[in-house]
């Protein structure tokens, strides 16, 4: 048949026009659109960055072959649509692409709520695009963001939906001119002022706006999809079969495979080097650890370690760098193969030591693979390990101890469950930064204490998800012990117990939760499990246990698997019913949670039980003296005194800059403004010369509570920078935690 298939191209801003018409439509045939958030991300950093995204497959469709195969809008398409193209290859990239820049008002498949996209704009001309290209969900902060062009401009945020809105290039224009205005005003402003530093930086923006203005409408007007048309009057099988054929062949080589090839006239063997170390990394189960060492070692060396920047570890390979004032040089990464080589080697260390440490169940707990929440986070866990043995000795307990707090908010935010590189280098450049202040506390990590409470665990039934194994693993962490030995079970011997059995006949009644969440699940080990406790409800097994070993130790023994004393004596329930098991469930949640926070959001994991308690109290010792003094500053932010406030507001921005979804106008109260000060800060803002009469009723004569605030920060400073706790630290500690406790009472 003659022009069976037509080979062509179309624009972006063409492509754009035909999506927002409703012009292709998806045959029932296919499967759902199925991308994760990350996806679409790296979609988006594909074609801003000019790369090829592939081809599309389109046939040219009527009435008849629209119904003959049971056509649907494109996922999100809102409206009647004017059909002309029935997508065979290319649905995922076609409706990322209408998700990205027509926004529709719908969350993506299997999420709550809906992915907004952007680019950092300064970061995409300091070329960081790793950092650049970025997605978050809509919330109220980022509903004012999307509302306030001028907020936009300020935190540098270019919302990608601005060219799907109206005609393509109108609003667009509009925006990037804005843009460059606003940033030129501020210039001339500052000038006004005299403020040089901040004129010289808002010109420099302003040059960039014009820059990345003429590169978006560059790639909106030029960037060229390519596709083939297949005619209107082939035959619906022969359709189907071309559609089959595609979909069924085809390997891609990985990238792993491509830098042997380019190794090999380098004289160097990439396989033979892979498996002499394969054997020291084989206790995780995945595929992909061969290129997890080429990441490691591009997180090491560059601090990116997507598959562009994994070929600049080749052998004297240029790359480019743009410097802060918009100057190039070129550098070159590894010199020869003995350097490639004295690297490969640190990087298998460094994941081989990493494992080591995730499975150990007194450091992570995750003892097996099938117990570890994520394997992709092993590249940047093991750089950052790597990273750390270069610091002096006396820094090393601090930065390990950050990077505890880094991989447990990563695990209870679901932060490596897809697609990661630039999730690896976004926060392996963040740790490093935390590392050097204190000051650099990770964005990721207030996401973490802000959303662990809202997380939902009745529904964490899939053993192997991120939050599940991570309870699973904060469970071997507090030491629980097997019910019947009552001893720490061999990790090689350990069964997914249920504590309500699976069998039980009520499970069926349950509403809204299912009997295998992980809130009813333990580790306990396979004879325990399969040849004591059997199928048999607790009431019927745990009378026989306080018979045997008295009832005090059963408690301390279920407490060790976070079964609390209310929690226990519900399982002693008889009869058991729903009700009961809805109520267990709801207790232990409770008290996996508490955990939570105070085992690694509040960083006591590894503290040993009478420190963490004093940790505890000194943390609620803060608290009440913020309240305190916002109570009798009457939140006033303008009460600060001169010599603190500019302190407190450094930190605050530096937050702001970090992390764009944070709302400054949260922060401008005095309670606000407290979050960023520090203990020895509140002790200076009460002893004031201008406050320190309005607090003296308080706290009586101004050396006892000197005193007072040096004990309880001597203690508070051992605690949170991993120091020895000495006998009188500890005394004059406690000692300063009644006073203030009596005080604050």
């Amino acid at each position: 048949m003659r022009d069976a298939q037509k080979p062509d191209h179309i624009s972006l801003s063409a492509l754009i026009s035909k999506l927002k018409e409703g012009r292709f439509v998806i045959p029932d045939f296919q499967r759902d659109f199925e991308w994760q958030p990350w996806d679409i991300r790296d979609l988006m950093r594909s074609i801003f960055l000019d790369y090829y995204i592939g081809g599309l497959l389109l046939w040219k469709g009527d009435k008849k072959n629209f119904e003959a195969l049971a056509c649907e809008p494109i996922y999100g398409y809102q409206g009647e649509g004017r059909p002309e193209y029935i997508v065979l290859d290319g649905q995922q990239r076609l409706t990322a692409i209408y998700y990205v820049f027509m926004a529709p008002d719908v969350p993506l498949p299997n999420r709550a709520s809906r992915a907004i996209y952007f680019i950092r704009v300064d970061q995409f001309m300091m070329e960081a695009y790793d950092e650049a290209f970025y997605y978050d969900w809509l919330s109220n902060r980022w509903q004012k963001m999307l509302e306030n062009p001028e907020l936009q401009f300020e935190k540098h945020i270019f919302p990608l939906s601005i060219i799907g809105q109206g005609s393509v290039h109108r609003p667009l224009h509009r925006w990037l001119n804005d843009y460059e205005r606003y940033w030129s005003r501020k210039a001339q402003a500052a000038e006004i002022e005299g403020d040089t530093a901040t004129a010289e930086l808002a010109r420099h923006y302003a040059e960039d706006a014009v820059a990345f203005g003429e590169h978006i409408l560059g790639i909106v007007g030029d960037y060229q999809i390519a596709y083939v048309e297949l005619d209107k009057d082939l035959a619906v099988d022969k359709v189907c079969d071309i559609f089959t054929q595609i979909n069924s062949k085809g390997i891609r080589l990985d990238v792993f495979d491509l830098i042997n090839a380019l190794l090999k006239p380098k004289g160097l063997q990439l396989k033979h080097m892979w498996r002499k170390a394969q054997p020291r990394l084989a206790s995780v189960e995945t595929k992909r650890m061969d290129r997890y060492v080429l990441q490691t070692m591009s997180l090491l060396r560059q601090g990116y370690c997507s598959p562009k920047y994994l070929y600049y570890l080749l052998p004297g390979q240029e790359k480019t760098i743009r410097l802060p004032d918009g100057s190039r040089r070129k550098e070159i990464l590894i010199h020869d193969t003995h350097e490639f080589e004295r690297l490969w080697n640190r990087s298998v260390d460094a994941l081989e030591a990493s494992i080591k440490l995730l499975q150990h169940p007194r450091e992570y707990g995750a003892i097996s693979s099938k117990y570890m929440p994520y394997v992709s986070i092993l590249p940047a866990f093991a750089a950052m390990q790597a990273s750390i043995e270069t610091l002096p000795p006396n820094r090393k307990l601090d930065a390990q101890r950050k990077v505890r707090s880094w991989y447990w908010a990563s695990v209870f935010t679901n932060r490596y469950s897809g697609a990661v590189e630039s999730t690896s280098a976004r926060d392996f450049l963040d740790m490093q930064a935390w590392f050097e202040d204190d000051a650099a506390r990770p964005a990721l990590l207030a996401e973490f204490e802000s959303r662990f409470q809202r997380l939902d665990l009745r529904r964490e039934v899939k053993r192997g998800s991120s939050i599940y194994n991570g309870i699973f693993n904060l469970l071997v962490l507090q030491g629980a012990r097997d019910w019947i030995t009552g001893h720490a079970p061999q990790y090689d011997d350990l069964d997914d117990h249920h504590i309500i059995p699976a069998s039980w006949p009520e499970a069926k009644q349950l509403k809204g939760v299912s009997i295998d969440t992980v809130l009813n699940r333990t580790p306990l080990t396979s004879e325990t499990n399969r040849h004591v406790i059997g199928d048999r409800l607790p009431n019927a097994y745990l009378a026989e246990m306080i018979a045997q070993n008295g009832e005090s130790m059963v408690r301390d023994i279920f407490e060790s698997h976070l079964i609390s004393a209310k929690a226990f004596d519900i399982l002693m329930r008889d009869p058991f019913t729903p009700d009961d098991f809805m109520a267990f469930i709801a207790e232990r949640e409770r008290t996996i949670k508490q955990a939570i926070e105070s085992l690694l959001i509040r960083g006591r994991l590894d503290l040993n039980p009478l420190i963490r308690d004093l940790d505890e109290r000194i943390e609620k010792v803060e608290l009440a003296l913020r309240a305190y003094i916002v109570e009798t500053l009457h939140n006033d932010p303008s009460q600060l005194p001169d010599h603190i406030r500019p302190e407190i507001e450094k930190r605050l921005q530096a937050a702001l800059r970090r992390n764009p979804s944070l709302n400054s106008a949260d922060y401008e109260s005095l309670a606000g403004k407290l979050e960023f000060a520090d203990l020895r800060e509140l002790e200076r803002i009460i002893m004031s010369k201008s406050l320190w009469p309005r607090f003296a009723p308080k706290f009586g004569a101004k050396p006892q509570l000197e005193m007072r605030f040096g004990q309880l920060a001597e203690l508070r400073n051992s605690i949170r920078h991993s120091r020895t706790v000495t006998e009188i630290v500890r005394k004059d500690g406690e000692a300063a935690i009644l006073w203030f406790e009596e005080k604050l009472r």
